[in-house]
């Protein structure tokens, strides 16, 4: 919509509330349509009848939807726009929700799966082009308005703790498509604050128009490889630590919601971190804390241990996600942000596909989930490593820019 049809505008609404609105499509896409899951899968499959291949699947479904969503996200933007992108990929996610809430059927649910990975990624890229946009327009705060995006999904996984735990056990088993539905209409208003912000950007966004090349950040697109196999496998089994470990449904509802609620203050936490260290270190720094939030629970058993990792892990594990696109905004002339997100994007992806097969296979082997998590957070670690390594990049003039 143009700006000169509708009273809100840029000038009226302030970086900080469009930055916010904004983040309500990770917080659908993420935070629900994916996180939630986890929540859900034990009553879907005790009522279903599924091993726990089929059930694993589920979360693979996702995330190579997801991984598909990113690849596409640049071409999407290219044509649509990132305001239309991202809208488009929060109702997809809307709508697998709907879906999961009426079907059986494993293949179905599957492909509902898919869908709402799709729309994740492709809300994710073209959310993050336009947050950086919008937080560059105030230099001073620029970090923290980034980071106020990148919590989002801490909201969505403040809900879904809140929301599915209880459900399930107010109705009783088989209850886990009335939760679904539930998030279904949880989020039909979360859309509503997305599309008031995108309403007050005043219209589509410049598009990129170019082609880079990221050949000389192979260190950071391992790093954040390895981050994205590592955080999603506690992100996966956490939940059954948990009840494993005796956890009633207090407890897990308690669990998550302290992660999401943790992941929506990291943007005070870490606003200087973003601002003040160059290079891939504030990847690095973030990741190692990431890395120690998921070692607590082997270090000591406990509640206190699992909450202090719980708190840990939520307000680190988005503020990863948050440096790499502060390194391309900080590297790349913005002509080249939604490509240069797109493929850390995929990098990402790749790791989360990966992510719940190989802590799957490795929790197998072993017959429990401590060598999962330890082999989870030794994959942070190297991830740290890794982005640690990593250099800024002479930034690219756009003479260098090669149109497309």
């Amino acid at each position: 919509m143009n700006t000169q049809q509708t009273f809100l505008t840029t000038e009226s609404v302030s970086p900080a509330v469009l930055v916010l609105a904004l983040a309500m499509a990770p917080a659908v896409g993420l935070g629900i349509a994916r996180f939630a899951y986890a929540l859900v899968l034990p009553d879907m499959r005790t009522d279903l009848g599924w091993s726990w291949t089929a059930a694993g699947w589920m979360n693979t479904s996702n995330a190579l939807g997801y991984l598909v969503g990113a690849l596409l996200s640049a071409r999407a933007i290219d044509k649509w726009g990132s305001g239309a992108t991202m809208l488009s990929g929060a109702l997809a996610c809307v709508i697998s929700l709907v879906l999961c809430a009426v079907l059986t059927d494993s293949v179905l649910l599957n492909m509902a799966r898919v869908l709402a990975g799709l729309g994740g990624g492709l809300a994710f890229v073209a959310g993050g082009v336009l947050a950086a946009s919008v937080s560059a327009r105030d230099p001073d705060r620029s970090s923290f308005l980034l980071g106020l995006f990148y919590a989002g999904p801490g909201l969505g996984i403040a809900i879904s703790g809140l929301v599915v735990p209880v459900t399930l056990y107010l109705i009783g088993p088989g209850s886990w498509s009335m939760a679904w539905a539930l998030l279904a209409v949880i989020s039909i208003p979360l859309v509503g604050a997305l599309m008031f912000g995108l309403r007050a950007e005043g219209g589509p966004r410049p598009r990129s128009q170019v082609k880079v090349s990221l050949g000389n950040v192979r260190l950071l697109l391992t790093g954040y490889c390895l981050f994205g196999v590592g955080y999603i496998a506690y992100m996966t089994f956490m939940i059954a630590w948990v009840r494993d470990g005796g956890g009633s449904v207090v407890d897990q509802s308690l669990f998550w919601a302290l992660i999401g609620v943790a992941a929506m203050i990291s943007p005070w936490l870490w606003a200087r971190v973003h601002r003040c260290l160059k290079h891939g270190h504030a990847f690095a720094l973030l990741c190692s804390l990431t890395a120690i939030g998921g070692v607590v629970p082997l270090i000591h058993n406990g509640p206190i241990a699992l909450y202090v990792s719980g708190a840990i892990f939520g307000c680190t594990f988005f503020a990863v996600v948050a440096s790499t696109t502060v390194f391309v905004r900080r590297n790349y002339a913005e002509a080249a942000w939604g490509r240069a997100i797109g493929v850390l994007t995929v990098s990402f992806g790749i790791g989360q596909v990966l992510g719940p097969v190989v802590i799957g296979v490795v929790n197998d082997a072993t017959g429990g989930l401590s060598s999962g998590l330890i082999a989870s957070t030794g994959l942070l670690v190297l991830g740290a490593l890794m982005g640690g390594l990593q250099r800024d990049i002479e930034r690219i003039p756009k003479s260098r820019l090669r149109a497309k």
